[in-house]
């Protein structure tokens, strides 16, 4: 039995393991096309261009991890409940897509003016908000907000990345991304600690 595998995945998957190890500008379309085994016009046929093959690579990753914080989010749980949830969302989703995550992330710290960043900033700002709308959600449990939800989402999500960074940083090819339940709880744990005291 012969498996046919679409072009447009094989572009796909070939562009963010470029785009992973050399950054998004570093790499060229024809780099693109021969790692994939395609034609520059089979590029140009399912995404337009360069920008337009990031664009599908991003709507591809982040679809996945929206709808699964989403659901999270949306838990009828109280404060701690529903942020562990999200964080093991988060944790479990690098695990699983550790290049497209720590890939994104890395285009959101670059330059304003960059296509790249132009390109995530919709993705992260998504994200970001889903994030506030847990502590607006929360308010009854913090009291008055303040305007507090937005500190507190850069907060968590700064705490969540710094942690998916660090733990990917040190692993060898062969060693699996893993933050575990129990590191998950202690993170969410001193995050609260904080933002109680």
């Amino acid at each position: 039995m012969v498996v046919l595998i679409d072009n447009r995945e094989l572009i796909l998957d070939a562009a963010l393991d470029l785009f992973y190890a050399k950054g998004y500008d570093a790499v060229g379309v024809q780099e693109i096309v021969d790692r994939a085994g395609v034609t520059k016009p089979t590029l140009y046929y399912y995404f337009g261009s360069k920008i337009g093959l990031l664009r599908n690579l991003l709507e591809r990753g982040y679809s996945i991890m929206e709808k699964s914080v989403l659901e999270a989010s949306r838990m009828n749980a109280n404060l701690p409940e529903v942020l562990y949830k999200v964080a093991r969302e988060f944790f479990d989703y690098a695990a699983a897509h550790e290049k497209f995550y720590l890939f994104m992330l890395a285009l959101f710290y670059s330059g304003r003016e960059n296509e790249a960043y132009k390109t995530v900033s919709p993705f992260i700002e998504n994200y970001y908000n889903m994030i506030v709308g847990i502590f607006e959600n929360a308010a009854s449990q913090l009291g008055n907000m303040r305007g507090r939800q937005k500190l507190f989402a850069v907060g968590f999500t700064g705490v969540l990345n710094h942690h998916i960074m660090t733990v990917s940083y040190g692993l060898s090819e062969n060693e699996k991304f893993e933050i575990s339940n129990e590191t998950t709880y202690e993170i969410v744990h001193q995050f609260l600690y904080g933002i109680y005291s």
